[in-house]
């Protein structure tokens, strides 16, 4: 019983390696694009814009469209490198029981329990990075270019209550998507276990 606690907690600790400290997914995700160029998570237009999207380029604002929804996704990008030591926190604090919960549960069950355990502390952490990205890149300017027209528009809807909280939760859905895809890979399938820890716990398959 003790070895298979021990195998357990090894495991947890082999995927938040691979994912973490490797940096794959968080790499992928800062990098320019690794956002905007991934249509699994990459940010859409709020459902205020996207509902007049092909009006406003019938009118000629297609370029502001583009700009805020690339600039918009680059805000995303700024944020995801921060996410890599609240995850290390997180980790720090896992239990065996944890560990044991993690092993024997879903393909995504080891990034369930960073969701649980550090999205509360990413949110408080992004939102002020994104806030000042978006000004840095321009998503608060394109926002603003783009309202006064909408607001003409028949059937349009009212601004965006929250647009740091938009990007903010789409940059932490992307994250999250990202994480559990790396997870599934680590479980299934062998050649992904990159780290010694995952390789003695799941043998040399």
């Amino acid at each position: 019983m003790r070895q298979k606690i021990k195998a357990e907690w090894d495991f947890l600790k082999g995927v938040s390696d691979d994912v973490c400290k490797k940096n794959r997914v968080l790499c992928h995700d800062c990098k320019e694009g690794g956002y905007l160029q991934n249509p699994k998570i990459k940010i859409p237009l709020p459902g205020s814009i996207e509902k007049v999207r092909g009006m406003l380029r019938a009118l000629g604002y297609g370029a502001q469209l583009d700009e805020f929804d690339k600039s918009m996704n680059r805000a995303a990008e700024v944020a995801a490198p921060k996410a890599k030591a609240i995850f290390w926190d997180s980790i720090k604090q896992m239990s065996f029981t944890d560990a044991k919960a993690i092993l024997d549960g879903g393909d995504m069950a080891a990034t369930d329990y960073l969701k649980e355990k550090s999205a509360g502390r990413l949110e408080e952490v992004f939102r002020p990075i994104i806030h000042k990205a978006m000004g840095e890149v321009g998503v608060t300017q394109r926002y603003q270019e783009l309202s006064k027209p909408i607001e003409k528009l028949p059937f349009a809807e009212g601004a965006v209550p929250d647009l740091d909280g938009y990007v903010t939760d789409g940059a932490l859905n992307g994250l999250f998507y990202m994480l559990g895809q790396e997870e599934k890979k680590i479980r299934q399938n062998p050649a992904a276990r990159g780290t010694e820890l995952l390789k003695k716990v799941f043998g040399d398959s």
